[in-house]
């Protein structure tokens, strides 16, 4: 009974949090609803004044799909998770596994601006390692195929992904901050929010590649190649895996960026057999 109260009790909170967000009852620096509406307008306005693919339309194909993933996943998903999470906390809790049980590094004392960069850049690390695992493991794979389902680049289509996503990238999203003590940075919002608009520019129908910072920065120009249909050779399961940096690509040789037109046919071999609907996709990666 006190494992199906903590699973309740915390779906509800995340419940009450969430709209705590829409409603305006939480501090505008952290609220994340209201984050991701705004960076989505102001990203999408771009769009429309900048466009790099002038033929594409405003509203492009799947842009409403892509509109409701956007808070389907940030939101719904977070509330019906919330307290699968907290179970799996409690139950390591119990065996004497804690959030610093891994500690390599104690930031407390740190700067505030130095905490951020660590955790910044280690948690994007994380990420491109486990992008690049959805792509080369099978079964990962079926899932991440939501994703890559995207015909025409839009800047919502960044969060169009399959909710088991979430749960991939969990693991070493805790492990990164287990490895610092449990500890996120008070001002952690902030790393948050850049995600958010990098992510939502790498998405977005806009030609940018930031010059020289695009060695470090991942970019419109450089994220388009990954969700190419037709991958080079020497790179069958894909190229360009940063998620907010670059660097990772770089540093591990499977950056690719041969031009920078932006006339590329996107998608995956089968493409096809992804169903259009959200419940269809839903079920999409259950089985083959």
């Amino acid at each position: 009974m006190q494992w199906f109260n903590l699973l309740i009790e915390t779906s509800i909170g995340t419940a009450d949090w969430v709209w705590r967000n829409v409603t305006f009852d939480v501090p505008w620096t952290q609220n994340y609803f209201w984050a991701l509406t705004i960076i989505s307008l102001l990203v999408w306005t771009a769009e429309i004044l900048f466009p790099w693919r002038k033929q594409q339309q405003t509203m492009r194909h799947g842009f409403w799909l892509d509109a409701w993933y956007m808070y389907f996943n940030f939101f719904v998903f977070s509330i019906a998770i919330s307290g699968f999470y907290a179970l799996m906390a409690q139950g390591f809790s119990s065996v004497g596994v804690t959030a610093n049980s891994l500690a390599i590094l104690d930031m407390s004392q740190w700067s505030w601006w130095l905490q951020l960069l660590v955790f910044f850049i280690l948690l994007d690390f994380l990420q491109w390692f486990t992008h690049k695992m959805l792509h080369r493991v099978p079964v990962l794979w079926r899932f991440h195929q939501v994703h890559h389902s995207i015909k025409e680049m839009g800047f919502a289509g960044h969060l169009r992904y399959h909710p088991m996503e979430n749960i991939f990238y969990k693991p070493l999203k805790t492990l990164g901050v287990m490895l610092l003590g449990g500890f996120e940075p008070q001002h952690a919002y902030a790393v948050h929010f850049l995600t958010i608009v990098i992510g939502h520019l790498n998405h977005a129908n806009i030609k940018l590649d930031y010059g020289v910072l695009r060695y470090a920065i991942n970019n419109p120009v450089m994220h388009l190649y990954h969700h190419s249909y037709q991958l080079p050779k020497s790179h069958p399961h894909g190229v360009n895996f940063g998620i907010s940096l670059s660097v990772w690509d770089y540093l591990f040789n499977s950056a690719y960026v041969p031009e920078t037109s932006g006339n590329l046919k996107l998608g995956y071999s089968d493409d096809h057999k992804m169903p259009v609907g959200f419940w269809g996709q839903l079920k999409h990666g259950f089985y083959k």
